[in-house]
Protein backbone atom coordinates (compact mmCIF):
# COMPACT_ATOMS: atom_id res chain seq x y z
CA UNK A 1 0.00 0.00 0.00
CA UNK A 2 1.45 2.99 -0.93
CA UNK A 3 0.87 5.97 1.48
CA UNK A 4 -1.09 6.95 4.66
CA UNK A 5 -4.03 5.28 5.18
CA UNK A 6 -7.44 4.87 7.72
CA UNK A 7 -8.87 2.88 8.59
CA UNK A 8 -12.61 3.37 9.66
CA UNK A 9 -14.34 1.81 12.73
CA UNK A 10 -15.65 -0.95 10.75
CA UNK A 11 -12.23 -2.17 9.64
CA UNK A 12 -12.09 -3.26 13.57
CA UNK A 13 -15.83 -4.42 14.21
CA UNK A 14 -15.21 -6.59 11.06
CA UNK A 15 -11.68 -8.32 12.48
CA UNK A 16 -13.97 -10.16 15.26
CA UNK A 17 -16.75 -10.90 13.40
CA UNK A 18 -16.93 -15.04 12.92
CA UNK A 19 -20.00 -14.91 11.00
CA UNK A 20 -18.12 -13.52 8.08
CA UNK A 21 -14.96 -15.16 7.57
CA UNK A 22 -13.74 -13.21 4.30
CA UNK A 23 -14.72 -9.86 5.94
CA UNK A 24 -13.03 -11.05 9.26
CA UNK A 25 -9.65 -12.11 6.90
CA UNK A 26 -9.81 -8.69 5.16
CA UNK A 27 -9.80 -6.37 8.01
CA UNK A 28 -7.50 -8.59 9.96
CA UNK A 29 -4.67 -7.91 7.12
CA UNK A 30 -5.77 -4.50 6.96
CA UNK A 31 -5.20 -4.03 10.51
CA UNK A 32 -2.02 -6.13 10.87
CA UNK A 33 -0.19 -4.35 7.79
CA UNK A 34 -1.40 -1.20 9.77
CA UNK A 35 0.91 -1.92 12.49
CA UNK A 36 3.64 -3.27 10.74
CA UNK A 37 4.39 -0.76 8.09
CA UNK A 38 3.60 2.29 10.13
CA UNK A 39 1.64 3.96 7.30
CA UNK A 40 -2.10 3.18 8.59
CA UNK A 41 -3.74 5.48 11.41
CA UNK A 42 -7.22 6.02 13.13
CA UNK A 43 -8.61 8.88 15.53
CA UNK A 44 -9.80 8.65 19.09
CA UNK A 45 -13.38 8.71 17.24
CA UNK A 46 -12.65 5.03 15.98
CA UNK A 47 -11.49 4.57 19.22
CA UNK A 48 -14.78 5.58 20.84
CA UNK A 49 -16.86 3.52 18.31
CA UNK A 50 -14.93 0.41 18.60
CA UNK A 51 -15.84 0.18 22.10
CA UNK A 52 -19.19 0.99 22.16
CA UNK A 53 -19.78 -1.38 19.26
CA UNK A 54 -17.85 -4.13 21.34
CA UNK A 55 -18.79 -3.61 24.83
CA UNK A 56 -22.33 -3.67 23.86
CA UNK A 57 -23.15 -4.95 20.63
CA UNK A 58 -21.18 -7.87 19.23
CA UNK A 59 -22.48 -11.47 19.71
CA UNK A 60 -20.15 -12.10 22.44
CA UNK A 61 -19.45 -8.56 24.36
CA UNK A 62 -15.35 -7.82 25.07
CA UNK A 63 -15.00 -7.87 28.92
CA UNK A 64 -13.18 -4.66 30.24
CA UNK A 65 -10.10 -6.32 30.57
CA UNK A 66 -10.40 -7.39 26.54
CA UNK A 67 -10.84 -3.54 25.64
CA UNK A 68 -8.45 -2.75 27.98
CA UNK A 69 -5.86 -4.50 25.60
CA UNK A 70 -7.14 -4.38 22.47
CA UNK A 71 -6.75 -0.71 22.89
CA UNK A 72 -3.12 -0.84 24.27
CA UNK A 73 -1.96 -2.96 21.85
CA UNK A 74 -3.60 -2.26 18.24
CA UNK A 75 -6.12 1.04 18.99
CA UNK A 76 -3.38 3.54 20.57
CA UNK A 77 -0.95 2.40 18.65
CA UNK A 78 -2.68 3.41 15.53
CA UNK A 79 -4.06 6.41 16.91
CA UNK A 80 -2.44 9.36 15.10
CA UNK A 81 -5.97 11.90 15.34
CA UNK A 82 -7.15 13.44 18.60
CA UNK A 83 -10.47 16.01 19.06
CA UNK A 84 -9.51 19.60 17.88
CA UNK A 85 -11.44 22.68 16.97
CA UNK A 86 -9.70 22.94 13.72
CA UNK A 87 -10.96 18.95 12.91
CA UNK A 88 -14.62 20.06 14.20
CA UNK A 89 -14.27 22.69 11.79
CA UNK A 90 -12.80 21.24 8.79
CA UNK A 91 -15.85 18.04 9.67
CA UNK A 92 -18.50 20.86 9.27
CA UNK A 93 -17.12 22.10 5.83
CA UNK A 94 -16.77 18.39 4.41
CA UNK A 95 -20.25 18.00 6.08
CA UNK A 96 -21.98 20.94 3.88
CA UNK A 97 -19.79 20.58 1.07
CA UNK A 98 -19.73 16.39 0.30
CA UNK A 99 -22.90 16.18 2.60
CA UNK A 100 -22.37 13.48 4.50
CA UNK A 101 -23.37 12.79 8.52
CA UNK A 102 -21.20 15.28 11.23
CA UNK A 103 -20.00 11.92 12.81
CA UNK A 104 -18.48 10.47 9.15
CA UNK A 105 -17.64 14.29 8.30
CA UNK A 106 -15.69 13.97 11.49
CA UNK A 107 -13.73 10.74 10.07
CA UNK A 108 -12.93 12.25 6.72
CA UNK A 109 -11.37 15.43 8.69
CA UNK A 110 -9.07 13.14 10.80
CA UNK A 111 -7.72 10.79 7.52
CA UNK A 112 -7.11 14.33 5.73
CA UNK A 113 -5.52 15.40 9.07
CA UNK A 114 -3.18 12.66 9.17
CA UNK A 115 -2.15 13.39 5.38
CA UNK A 116 -3.74 10.07 4.25
CA UNK A 117 -4.22 9.62 0.83
CA UNK A 118 -6.85 6.27 1.13
CA UNK A 119 -9.81 5.76 3.56
CA UNK A 120 -10.79 2.04 3.97
CA UNK A 121 -14.58 1.95 5.03
CA UNK A 122 -17.25 -0.11 3.74
CA UNK A 123 -19.83 2.74 5.27
CA UNK A 124 -19.03 5.85 2.82
CA UNK A 125 -18.75 6.26 -1.00
CA UNK A 126 -16.39 3.81 -2.41
CA UNK A 127 -14.23 5.42 -4.98
CA UNK A 128 -15.35 9.15 -4.30
CA UNK A 129 -12.16 11.46 -4.24
CA UNK A 130 -12.36 14.12 -1.60
CA UNK A 131 -9.34 16.28 -1.62
CA UNK A 132 -6.37 14.45 -1.48
CA UNK A 133 -8.59 11.78 -0.33
CA UNK A 134 -9.98 8.35 -2.22
CA UNK A 135 -12.10 6.22 -0.42
CA UNK A 136 -11.90 2.98 -0.82
CA UNK A 137 -14.54 -0.16 0.43
CA UNK A 138 -11.81 -3.05 1.14
CA UNK A 139 -14.71 -5.87 1.30
CA UNK A 140 -15.67 -4.83 -2.24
Amino acid sequence: MKGRYFLDTNIFIYSFDLSNSAKQQKANQLIKAALVENKGCISYQVIQEFINVATRKFVAPLSILDCHRYVDSVLYPLCQIFTSIDLYHQALDLMQRWQYSFYDALILAAALQADCTVLYSEDLRHNQSIKSLTILNPFL
